[in-house]
């Protein structure tokens, strides 16, 4: 019985880890953003495309631990039913563990509320002919976050009228006073700052 409760907490601990390295690559921008830190946001995109495998780790793991955990008793076992149980033997470690993995799974999908939603600058604009918009393809980015720290570096650049970004298409698309800023120092702030690659650059009017 002590074997399999061991093997059960083995099994639920694979799971955890397993669903925070799902996320792993999100998590940088967030710790970015908050910490001031530039340049980590991309150090742990590569693990992206395995994030649909560590999921179904971390789903059959935790699974499997709770099928330990409620499976009946054998008679052989029966010697142990009255014993109390550890804490990591007890129904309320698994809820917490499974509720632990699904807020790192999800974590792509609401790491935006760490991130203003204000995307536009209070630029003040002297002349409406030296506002230019432009088209920034970036290399690196894969999730909401990496959206909302690219948008959140651009908002803090003078000379900013608006910036809007897409880690499906890796598009990044700018409003911005030539005057006061270059489509090139716009790129410079966020290579320098997330880490992630500007492969190209484009003006579009």
């Amino acid at each position: 019985m002590k074997e399999k409760n061991s093997k059960g907490v083995r099994v639920a601990t694979t799971g955890i880890f397993a669903a925070l390295a799902a996320s792993s690559c999100c998590i940088p921008p967030v710790i970015a953003a908050i910490a001031g830190v530039g340049g980590i946001s991309s150090s742990l995109s590569w693990m992206e495309p395995f994030r649909p495998y560590l999921i179904f780790i971390a789903v059959i793991a935790i699974g499997y631990a709770w099928y330990t955990h409620l499976k009946p008793k054998k008679a052989d076992d029966c010697c142990e039913v009255d014993a109390k149980p550890k804490w990591y033997q007890t129904k309320g470690f698994l809820v917490g563990i499974t509720l632990f993995a699904i807020l790192s799974i999800g974590f792509p999908y609401y790491s935006g509320i760490f991130f203003s939603n204000n995307t536009a600058n209070k630029t003040i604009i002297v002349k409406e002919n030296d506002v230019l918009q432009a088209s920034l393809t970036i290399e690196g980015m894969t999730c909401a976050g990496c959206e909302h720290h690219v948008n959140q570096v651009l908002k803090d650049s003078k000379g900013l009228v608006e910036a809007s970004s897409s880690y499906e298409t890796g598009m990044v698309t700018v409003k911005f006073d030539k005057s006061k800023v270059s489509i090139d120092e716009l790129a410079e702030a966020i290579e320098k700052e997330t880490g992630y690659k500007v492969v190209e650059k484009k003006i579009n009017n």
